[in-house]
Formats: structure tokens, sequence, C-alpha cells
């Protein structure tokens, strides 16, 4: 009887973990979801219940939360996405390990750096924030430099780089707000946040993507790509923040509407009605959907503002766009390139399902904050919510990128 063959020893920890640009980014990202939202769960109960001993941020507490969630946990897993998939797409060889370490290093070292800055020290937050403008450019050179040795134009590559030079321009924006720079400064680095760097990413991965999965195993699917939807996307949201940053919410609408319904064209034109399975597959396009379901509410509240004169559902839009849109399609995006890039079935599990579903609950807590009441209740409940919903998400996910390929493939 022959013995069973065996696979190799596993490498060393730290050599797995830098075997791909996707396991050291995304890991990065998942701590991040925990710690983000831990912080935010913990201020918000302290601001609720009175909690008179837990340390005060030196930034407005808003703004800190905008700020580490949007360029600290959810960077790390476009970086660990776009790291591993430029080269793919631009026909160029993978990346050395040289070339993607010190981003992850930079993100995530300037990120633990910055969160510890808000427990009471701006000399840990400004150095953490230069830390990850630091990366963030690292990053921005790296992809771009791909670009270059590729030699020709790709409309979603180049969509993906303007992003990151925004987003970069927004760490450098809060940087000169925590060195003494007006307070305009930071408004900026806010918003570019929302509509320079997230959005325009999310959407660039969307319009690549999910006509592309879709393609791949539903029968008798009809790959929808426009060439123009990218540059009208992001026309429209270059108008939707030079009306925000000049103080025009009344007209607002003007650029919100037309967001709504060209994000919407795209959510019907993908058909998601032949993409019900597998699971992995409808969860991109239930993702998806809450795109214009938030710019249909942002421009009714513009439009309601300019009607009556009062403001009406406060920031239940920009959660709708951020725990629905960039949450879900988080879930949905991570767990099939984590399952993908690790020799394991395409198929969405009990737990990423449970994170999704959960993940829509919290969406409506984060709501219902919005309608009156006791708000910081329900904020709490939301944030309490979201730790809940990716607890188990998050320990399956960095057992994956701590351990070999399932089918002992390298990376």
């Amino acid at each position: 009887m022959r013995d069973p063959i065996s696979r190799p020893p596993a490498p060393p920890l730290p050599a797995l973990l830098a075997a791909a640009p996707h396991r050291p980014l995304f890991l990065a990202g998942a701590l991040a979801v925990l710690t983000s939202m831990a912080w935010w769960t913990a201020e918000l109960a302290a601001l609720r219940f009175g909690w008179r001993g837990w340390p005060q941020p030196p930034v407005p507490p808003g703004w800190a939360h905008a700020m580490l969630a949007q360029y600290g946990m959810l960077p790390p897993f476009m970086l660990g996405f776009l790291l591993t998939v430029f080269p793919r797409w631009l026909g160029r060889p993978a990346l050395p390990r040289a070339r993607y370490l010190p981003v992850a290093g930079a993100v995530f070292g300037g990120y633990l750096l910055a969160h510890a800055g808000l427990l009471g020290s701006m000399a840990l937050l400004r150095a953490g924030f230069a830390l990850m403008l630091l990366g963030h450019l690292a990053g921005l050179a790296t992809l771009g430099g791909v670009l270059r040795a590729a030699g020709r134009r790709d409309a979603h590559a180049l969509s993906c780089l303007a992003a990151f030079a925004l987003g970069a321009l927004g760490l450098a924006a809060f940087l000169a707000f925590l060195l003494g720079a007006p307070a305009r400064c930071g408004l900026l680095a806010v918003k570019l946040g929302t509509f320079g760097l997230l959005l325009p990413v999310y959407f660039t991965v969307s319009h690549r993507m999910i006509p592309f999965f879709s393609g791949n195993v539903a029968p008798g699917y009809r790959v929808y790509r426009p060439r123009w939807s990218l540059p009208l996307a992001w026309a429209l949201l270059a108008a939707h923040l030079a009306l925000d940053l000049a103080g025009a919410p009344r007209r607002l609408w003007l650029a919100d509407l037309p967001l709504a319904l060209l994000f919407g064209w795209h959510a019907l034109a993908w058909q998601p009605w032949k993409a019900r399975r597998p699971g992995l597959l409808a969860v991109l396009h239930l993702a998806f959907a809450w795109l214009p379901v938030a710019f249909a509410l942002y421009a009714a509240q513009s439009l309601w503002l300019l009607a009556t004169g009062t403001p009406a559902l406060g920031l239940a839009p920009l959660h709708v766009l951020a725990i629905g849109y960039f949450g879900s399609m988080l879930v949905a995006m991570v767990t099939r390139v984590t399952h993908g890039h690790s020799g394991r079935p395409l198929r969405m599990g009990a737990v990423p399902w449970l994170c999704f579903a959960l993940l829509q609950g919290v969406l409506l807590l984060r709501v219902r904050a919005e309608l009156g009441g006791d708000a910081y209740l329900w904020l709490v409940l939301a944030g309490a919510g979201w730790l809940l919903a990716f607890l188990p998400w998050v320990l399956r996910s960095a057992w994956i990128y701590l351990t070999p390929r399932a089918d002992g493939a390298p990376g």
C-alpha cells in the first residue's frame, strides 16, 4: 500500500502573509473593520450614557470617524484588490513583494497610529495621517508604474488612479488641518473621501467586474459596459462636490438626480434577474442596488430643501451609500476575491451570508437614528450591530489569509 501524497510544509507565517498583495492588505482591512467601529461605538456610547472617563479625540469625533473609515478602513481592501488585478488588467507580470509590502505597512501602520491618537494624542494623530499619506502615495506610484509600463490606456485603471490621487489630496488636506490649517481643509478631506476616493473606485470596479463575473456564469447574459458612463459619473460627482463645498445644498439635486438615474440604469442593464445564482454573484447585484437608492435619497433631500426651506433625512442618504453600497459590496467583492485567490469554491457560504444579511439590518438601524427619538441609542445599536455582523466574517477571513491556499498553489 502506497503512502498518501503529503503536501509540502507550510511556509513561515511572515512569508505566507507576504505571498500576494491581497493577503496583508485584506487582513489589515479586516482588522480595521472591527477597530474603526469598536472605537466609534464606544464614542457614541460615551456620549449617550455619559461616560466621563472616555478619552475624547483631539478633532471633532464625526470627522475622526469619517476620516479613518474612509481613508483607513476601506482603502486597504481597495489597494489589495488593485495591486493584484492591475497587472492582469494591463497584461503585466505580478508585482514583487518589495512593491506592495511597504504600501501595506505604511497604510495600516499609519491607521493604527492615528487610532491611538484618537485617545487624546494630537502628535500620534498627525504621525498616523502622515504615514497613511505616504502609504497612499506609494500605492499610487506603484499602480501608476504598472500603467506606464503597459504603454496603453485603460479607462478603469485611469479612473482608479484618479480616485487615489484625490484620496492623497484629501489626506494631505486633513494633515494640513491637523497642523493648523483652516477647518475647511478638514471638511474638504471628509468630502473627498466619499465622492473623490471611495465612490469612484467602487463604481469603477463595479463597472468592470459585475458584468464580467455575470457573463462568466449567467446563461444568456448580455455584457453591458458602456464607455461613456465612467466619464459621465466623474463629471457628475465633480459637480456634486463643487456644489457641496460651495454651500449650495438646494442645488445638489442637479447632480444627484442624474447620478441616481445613471446608477439605476446600470443596475437594470446588468440584468440582476439573470444573476440570482450562485449567491456569490447575486450579492454583487444586491449590493449595487443600494447605490441608485442612495442618490435618489440625496436628490429628494435637496429638492425638499429647495421646496420647503427645511432640512430632511439628515445623514440617511450618506449611510445608505456607506453601509448599503460600500459595506455590502465590501462583503460581496472581498469574499469572492478571497475565495478565488485561496483555492476555495466560489460559493457565498454561511458566514458571509450571515454578515451580508445582518448588515442590511444595521443599515435600517442607522437610518432609524435619523428619524427622531433617542437618536444616540439607535446609533449605538447600529454600531454594535456592525461589530456583530462582521466579527465572524473577519475571523474566518483572517484565518484564510494566514493559512496556505486550499489547493496547494502558491500565492
